[in-house]
């Protein structure tokens, strides 16, 4: 099976796919503007016209509309010329970049089909296996407490093993989809993920399994960065709000493992419950594996192969995808090199190994980094989004990674505990209510899906977040001022759920939009970074807290929220309705 998955597969070719090409002539009538009733035959504009969008007010919003919403005229090689050099206030466009907007127009005009649906399917799986995994942790801590005497407190860096392979898998898989390519290591994560899974639930001491969660940390560590840029590239344009609905498999992992954990944990020996547990869903952790490798044919992404020089294939993909979607497509080789007109320009880059190395480590550099700074506006918004990303993700573990000990705890104080005392027994009706407020976070990823779009100057992206972090942090305050029975926990627990995950379902999708283009991968990766680095403190904090641990945690937590949704409320940009190639 390793020789399968490292084996390259033979490349794509548009033999593959005959009868989905029509002539560019008739592209309009294949058009994402067709199918919504915006196509009009009209002269292509002349270079003045095109200058004046390029200098005017719009100039920022032509790169994300012009080729959007396009005339049947402008269905040309003339005419797509213009337009794959509109936008960036007199920028010179580079033969990848332009290739790039040309394929971007290519799936837009395909549209959402059965494809791009199976494919969020697929990556879900990503996103549900990061939530069933950091839950799971958390679940196993009462019984790895109980097992192997641990501190209540001291059982706490359990979570930190795992943020260290989340860490890492962060950084190394982003750069691993750039060598490798997104196929290879959308497939390699969850199998990393389900092997160390599995052998977690034999491991014979507390530090094998402290070792073991690491390992499989750094599988999982992957899966929502390669799954949503993997998505991300096959979405098209007018279907954007879906990136945000992919969030909503982050509840549902959230639900699975607290379901599993119920039936085993509750219902087993505190030495073979947790075991048990985790073994389940480190086989259901294989079986997302199995489907995606073995059952479903991934294209590589159309961007990676234009980076690696393979522009064949690439178009070859595009073509699978309209034969996959049932639809028709107008790009072909020849399209992509006339309207680039490489005779004047220098021949396309290909990337090695190294210079991707390269250029990712000088995304970190202040070189890099500059242009994000380099007008009041977008420093302001980089700076506050970066701020709100370092405060959530020391925040949100700090209750979240810790909430079955709380609910444990019942609302009552254990303030004259010892701080070497044991983990509190979690009974059924402990793991029931855990359940209960996985199942209320789910509709909170589909509200935001809504919202984010809305036409309301208090929604969007920007005030969407900030209300759903605002309610966030009041109710984590009423939960440690006003928990003080199993009922208390379980309503202010479940509103915390819902506003969370419209949070962070929203935080994901809005961004990457935020930033410009030829900055995004630097903008996004630093504050994926400041996201993991802080929450590999949070575990620390939480176990050396002084105290009982059970509301100190709770408190900071609550601050640290507030003060995320104080600079969300600083961002000054927001990109609802911007449509970005």
């Amino acid at each position: 099976m390793l020789q399968r998955l490292w084996r390259p597969r033979p490349p794509e070719s548009v033999n593959d796919y005959i009868g989905v090409l029509v002539p560019l002539d008739e592209a309009h009538l294949h058009s994402h503007s067709y199918r919504s009733g915006r196509c009009e035959y009209e002269e292509v504009p002349d270079d003045n016209s095109s200058e004046d969008r390029e200098g005017g007010k719009d100039a920022e919003d032509d790169e994300g509309r012009g080729m959007l919403e396009m005339s049947a005229a402008e269905y040309s090689i003339e005419g797509l010329r213009k337009e794959v050099r509109r936008g960036g206030k007199g920028r010179t466009w580079t033969a990848y970049e332009m290739k790039s907007k040309l394929i971007n127009k290519a799936i837009q005009d395909i549209g959402m089909g059965r494809y791009n649906w199976e494919l969020f399917m697929l990556c879900g799986c990503g996103w549900f296996a990061d939530n069933l995994w950091m839950q799971g942790v958390s679940l196993t801590l009462p019984s790895l407490s109980a097992e192997f005497g641990i501190s209540e407190k001291a059982v706490r860096y359990t979570t930190s093993s795992l943020f260290v392979g989340l860490c890492f898998g962060s950084f190394l898989w982003g750069i691993g989809s750039d060598i490798m390519g997104r196929r290879v290591a959308f497939n390699m994560t969850l199998l990393i993920t389900g092997v160390f899974g599995i052998g977690v639930s034999y491991a014979p001491n507390w530090p094998g399994v402290c070792i073991m969660f690491a390992l499989l940390g750094f599988g999982v560590g992957g899966n929502l960065p390669v799954d949503g840029a993997l998505f991300l590239e096959f979405l098209p344009d007018a279907s954007s709000s879906l990136l945000t609905l992919l969030s909503v498999w982050w509840p549902i992992g959230q639900l699975a493992s607290s379901l599993f954990a119920w039936f085993f944990i509750a219902n087993w020996p505190a030495d073979q419950g947790w075991r048990h547990f985790i073994f389940t869903i480190g086989v259901i952790t294989f079986s997302m594996f199995f489907i995606r490798f073995f059952i479903f044919h991934l294209f590589e992404s159309p961007k990676y192969l234009l980076s690696r020089g393979r522009q064949a294939e690439a178009v070859a993909v595009i073509h699978g995808i309209a034969h996959r979607n049932k639809r028709k497509t107008w790009l072909t080789e020849e399209i992509l090199d006339a309207v680039v007109d490489e005779v004047d320009m220098p021949a396309p880059r290909t990337f090695s190994t190294t210079s991707v190395l390269k250029n990712k480590l000088a995304s970190f550099s202040g070189e890099r980094l500059r242009p994000l700074f380099s007008n009041r506006k977008l420093g302001t918004a980089t700076a506050t989004i970066w701020f709100c990303w370092a405060t959530i993700g020391l925040g949100y573990p700090l209750f979240n990674a810790f909430l079955p000990q709380y609910l444990s705890h019942g609302g009552s104080s254990s303030s004259e505990s010892s701080v070497e005392a044991l983990a509190t027994e979690m009974t059924g009706e402990t793991y029931r209510n855990y359940a209960i407020t996985s199942i209320v976070g789910v509709p909170g990823s589909v509200l935001a899906a809504y919202t984010v779009d809305h036409k309301s100057p208090f929604l969007g992206r920007r005030g969407t977040l900030a209300i759903s972090t605002l309610v966030s942090a009041i109710f984590l305050f009423l939960f440690v001022q006003f928990g003080r029975s199993p009922g208390s926990q379980l309503a202010f627990s479940c509103v915390e759920a819902f506003a969370q995950n419209i949070m962070y379902g929203v935080l994901y999708a809005f961004t990457p939009e935020m930033f410009p283009a030829p900055v995004r991968g630097a903008g996004t990766g630093v504050a994926s970074f400041l996201n993991r680095a802080t929450g590999l403190m949070a575990p620390v904090i939480a176990a050396t807290i002084p105290g009982d641990g059970s509301t100190a945690p709770i408190y900071l937590s609550g601050a640290l929220i507030f003060a995320a949704f104080v600079g969300m409320c600083l961002i000054p940009i927001e990109t609802r309705g911007r449509q970005r190639l």
